[in-house]
């Protein structure tokens, strides 16, 4: 299967048609038509379903485009790569992160980065850690700041001294808003928003203790903004990193702590063994700077 053919797949794929993905890629109907079809018989499978006007995929062909894309992104980020070695400090520095407290370090971190290194960009990626420790583990991400609980026995990391602490959001005007606190006596019966990650639900059910089984989860959000959004239309309680909050308006949403309280550690990590680019190694750098530790302590901490 070429990188190249690929790219040709790729392009039938996202605009629906063989005349006009041939323009884009200046080359022949005829033999773009050609290319896919050997295409389908290298790997046994029919990949499109041609109509008068539109070619649309078929399962396995949106597999192959997922796929597809992952391995195409991975190839051109590798071929920066190489181009960077021998170069000046400069390049595409991809960090992959949730909506929480630890993030609130990063700007001053890239900031000061900036300075030093002008020519460098980066790719800010959101999501859950566990989408973004598998993106790290594909080398799609290079370094990710991932919340706990989490495996990271394939990674070097600093951990943060920063704890997130878990809290409960809920309209202003809702009876449980004039409470400092929140207790699982509070939330029984009531729906609830959880996090999608299971290993972190699994640690929300601990603290709710035997009040959890007849619990209602009403949601699971993989991100808390959209969760907020959900709390906003009375729809339930949500329960989240306090990092978050900053993301919505107070007068719209308001949070109170668990009790007993609940926190979380979280860390800056990069994939174990992995050849890095002169501008993320100088990253990694920059951030054991700002935390004040050296690489090889950061084991330890």
């Amino acid at each position: 299967m070429e990188i190249r053919v690929l790219r040709y797949f790729l392009t039938v794929a996202r605009e629906g048609g063989i005349n006009r993905a041939a323009e884009i890629l200046h080359i022949t109907q005829p033999t773009l038509s050609r290319q896919l079809a050997r295409l389908e018989d290298e790997i046994g499978v029919k990949l499109f379903e041609r109509g008068a006007r539109k070619i649309t995929l078929t399962n396995e062909g949106m597999l192959l485009r997922r796929r597809a894309e992952e391995i195409l992104s991975l190839v051109d980020k590798t071929q920066r790569e190489l181009i960077e070695q021998d170069e000046q400090i400069e390049g595409r520095i991809t960090i992959g992160c949730g909506e929480m407290a630890a993030v609130r370090r990063l700007p001053q971190i890239i900031k000061s980065f900036h300075e030093k290194y002008p020519l460098v960009t980066y790719d800010i990626f959101t999501a859950t850690a566990d989408i973004v420790k598998e993106q790290m583990e594909k080398g799609l991400v290079d370094i990710g700041i991932l919340m706990e609980p989490i495996d990271i026995e394939k990674f070097d990391f600093i951990r943060l001294k920063h704890q997130e602490r878990w809290v409960v959001l809920m309209r202003p005007d809702d009876p449980l808003a004039e409470k400092e606190t929140v207790c699982a006596k509070d939330l029984e019966g009531k729906p609830l928003i959880l996090p999608s990650r299971a290993n972190v639900r699994n640690e929300l059910a601990n603290w709710f203790g035997d009040m959890f089984s007849a619990s209602q989860v009403l949601f699971t959000s993989n991100l808390a903004t959209n969760g907020a959004l959900m709390v906003q239309a009375a729809l339930g309680y949500s329960i989240v990193i306090e990092g978050a909050i900053p993301f919505w308006d107070r007068e719209k949403i308001a949070s109170r702590p668990l009790c007993p309280e609940i926190t979380s550690d979280s860390v800056y990590a990069w994939k174990r063994s992995q050849p890095l680019t002169a501008a993320v190694e100088r990253f990694i750098e920059q951030i054991q700077c700002f935390s004040g530790i050296t690489y090889e302590q950061k084991l330890s901490i």
